[in-house]
């Protein structure tokens, strides 16, 4: 049985027969031992979920789905009327209905794998017969392969509001894979892949459409603007009318089976230079009231004098069922082009980004140096073999946090006072605090965007996206996001990925297929203090 499972899972996730075949020739030696008979392999499929009563939606379900697939010919309206009525039955059915539902889809309606096993030993009976005979097998195990659910996610995908409707089924399949468990999992895994597969043709950039948005857009696209911005929350009208008005752009992708639904979408500010805080982008002074200047919100009419630069601030992906189709790099990469044809004198581009997930890093070497229990430097934990090591705190950085609260010099005391300024929010406020935490601040975020690593690639998850559509690591700015969520996610720290067109397609190259970050000697410099 293991033989036959190890079969099964190199057929259900390899697309060419070719590479199939030839692992099942890998094994013809031992094929007669784990060829098995119709009442093994239905011992093998799982059917737990048919052991207890299933409720009335979850039988009217059941039965829709064997009449679909008890022939072959089925007229359109039937086909139509039966998903509607598929698709209305699941949006009422409790978390648990729709588990059993999916396991049941999964488990029933999955790979024939009996006719695959058929088909393996005709192939091995019959490849001294020729060429045409084999690609004839080829041919059938392409069929044998392909799950029967697809036929349905493919009728459901014909009928209006079929598409988001097997978006939103590959959501709700997400959240379930995070509590479920064992052989259950395993079918859920199945359904999730093959909808990303699908889901991943439909929504090419092909079929894609570019949008402005703007206030005499519709009310419900505003709306919808404002409640699916994930990066810097919408406070207000007034607000979302600033990021849609004079000196801003935004941008959404849409798709005509989905037509009143932002897929992704990208806000922009239109400047004479890099910004260096979303402050002066989005009017809010954050949590700080200490005297930084704030630079001033531009209104009134678009003057061409003062634009020749495209800040990226804001890129949500709105649909969890999308998750994983790579959307957001071909959205930047149109707007792009889109406001160079605008603004011909546009020179810049970069992103103004947060890095969610700094705060939490540097908690975690915090605590790792304090239980090392020394004075010394302390070397930062690795997050992947080859990561860097260095110290966590230079003697500067001792005396200045320690002068900060005229406290003893020592690494003790200025740990446990820059674990307590990270960890609390007041200390933006105090001038002096501010000028001892800066220099650490500054020297371990760019450690960590730069250094720190998950299998070789950038560990910030925004990082790793700004990386792969080719930009490079420009610059740290130092109390550039003061709100709440600034200073809760990094410490108020913010970084620009600057987009050189011509150099994009190789900058991402370098990154996807060498590991290489391209970055600034700004970055290099503070990683080296």
């Amino acid at each position: 049985m293991r033989k036959l499972d190890a079969i099964f899972r190199y057929l259900r996730h390899w697309r060419h027969t070719e590479r199939a075949f030839s692992t099942i020739v890998y094994h013809r030696n031992s094929l007669p031992a784990f060829t098995t008979s119709h009442t093994a392999v239905q011992q093998y499929r799982y059917k737990s979920h048919d052991s207890a009563q299933p409720s009335q939606n979850l039988q009217d379900m059941y039965k829709f789905l064997q009449s679909l697939y008890s022939t072959q010919k089925h007229g359109v309206l039937s086909i139509e009327s039966g998903c509607r009525q598929f698709c209305q039955t699941y949006r009422h059915m409790e978390e648990s209905e729709k588990l059993a539902l999916l396991c049941h889809i999964s488990e029933n309606y999955g790979v024939n794998q009996e006719l695959i096993v058929d088909i393996v030993k005709n192939f091995l009976e019959s490849k001294e017969r020729g060429e045409a005979v084999i690609l004839r097998i080829e041919e059938r195990m392409r069929g044998a392969l392909s799950a029967k659910y697809q036929v349905l996610f493919s009728d459901i995908g014909r009928i209006e509001g079929g598409v988001k409707f097997l978006v939103d089924m590959r959501a709700d399949i997400m959240h379930l894979l995070s509590s479920t468990k064992d052989i259950d999992r395993a079918h859920l895994l199945d359904l999730q892949h093959a909808l990303k597969d699908i889901l991943s043709l439909w929504f090419t950039v092909g079929f894609l459409n570019l949008e402005r948005i703007t206030w005499q857009s519709s009310c419900e696209m505003l709306q919808k603007i404002s409640e699916y911005e994930a990066v810097h929350p919408v406070r207000h009208w007034q607000d979302l009318k600033r990021r849609v008005g004079p000196y801003r752009r935004c941008f959404v992708f849409t798709h005509s089976s989905m037509p009143h639904e932002p897929i992704v979408v990208l806000h922009c500010a239109l400047t004479s230079e890099i910004s260096s805080s979303i402050h002066s982008i989005i009017g809010n002074r954050g949590y700080s009231t200490s005297s930084l200047e704030q630079e001033k919100v531009e209104e009134g009419p678009e003057d061409p004098n003062k634009i020749n630069t495209a800040m990226f601030y804001s890129v949500s992906n709105t649909q969890k069922g999308l998750q994983g189709v790579d959307l957001g790099n071909y959205l930047i990469k149109k707007v792009a082009g889109e406001l160079q044809h605008e603004w011909p004198q546009m020179t810049q581009f970069s992103s103004i980004s947060p890095i969610p997930g700094f705060r939490d890093w540097l908690n975690r070497e915090i605590n790792a140096a304090c239980r090392e229990d020394t004075q010394d430097d302390l070397q930062p934990r690795e997050t992947d073999k080859g990561s860097h090591s260095s110290q966590l705190l230079t003697e500067t950085d001792i005396e200045c946090l320690c002068n900060s609260i005229n406290t003893d010099k020592s690494f003790a005391s200025a740990l446990q006072i820059f674990k307590e300024h990270v960890m609390q929010h007041t200390w933006v406020n105090k001038e002096d605090t501010v000028t001892a935490m800066k220099a650490p601040l500054m020297r371990l975020c760019a450690r960590y965007l730069y250094l720190e690593k998950r299998r070789g690639y950038a560990l910030n998850s925004v990082a790793n996206f700004h990386l792969q559509n080719g930009a490079v690591l420009w610059r740290l700015n130092w109390m550039a996001d003061t709100t709440l969520r600034g200073l809760t996610n990094s410490c108020g720290l913010m970084v620009n990925y600057r987009y050189y067109l011509e150099d994009t397609v190789g900058n991402s190259q370098q990154y996807i297929e060498h590991k290489v970050i391209n970055t600034s000697d700004h970055i290099r410099q503070l990683c080296e203090t």
